[in-house]
């Protein structure tokens, strides 16, 4: 009979699936001519809206000095656009255009057929239920 893993063990486990299916997303959006970072960038405002670069950057977890890199990059492709704070002239406000939209759109939907299709086809029904039951028990952990 095999041992029982420890915590630490299902804890590695956990970080290194959710690490392993993480990047493979990140390569589905990826697959167009942003750069991860640009992608995660777009994806943050799309999900929390317009920001200040130094907010992005927290959200982000990066230096300023790198977000500048990220959104001049955006800027130059049409998907970004910096305009004056309203309520303090000395600060830029960074937005989704129309076009950024689109595209912060079309990653959401093309990581989620992946994933859908990638679960229909690797899963049997006995499966999905377990693994819908794993997600249960994994999502009580994220609201610890």
């Amino acid at each position: 009979m095999a041992a029982q893993p420890s915590s630490a063990d299902v804890s590695r486990e956990i970080r290194v699936v959710f690490g392993r299916l993480q990047r493979r997303l990140r390569e589905i959006a990826d697959a167009d001519d942003l750069t991860s970072p640009q992608a995660a960038a777009l994806s943050t405002l799309r999900k929390h809206g317009p920001a200040s670069a130094s907010e992005l950057a927290d959200r982000e977890g990066v230096r300023p000095q790198s977000i500048a890199t990220i959104v001049a990059g955006l800027e130059q492709r049409g998907l970004v656009r910096r305009d004056p704070d309203p309520d303090d002239g000395r600060r830029l406000i960074v937005s989704l255009t129309d076009d950024g939209q689109g595209r912060a759109d079309g990653t959401i939907s093309a990581r989620a057929e992946w994933l859908t299709g990638a679960v229909e086809e690797r899963y049997d029904d006995a499966e999905r239920r377990t693994l819908a039951e794993a997600l249960a028990l994994l999502d009580r952990l994220s609201h610890a």
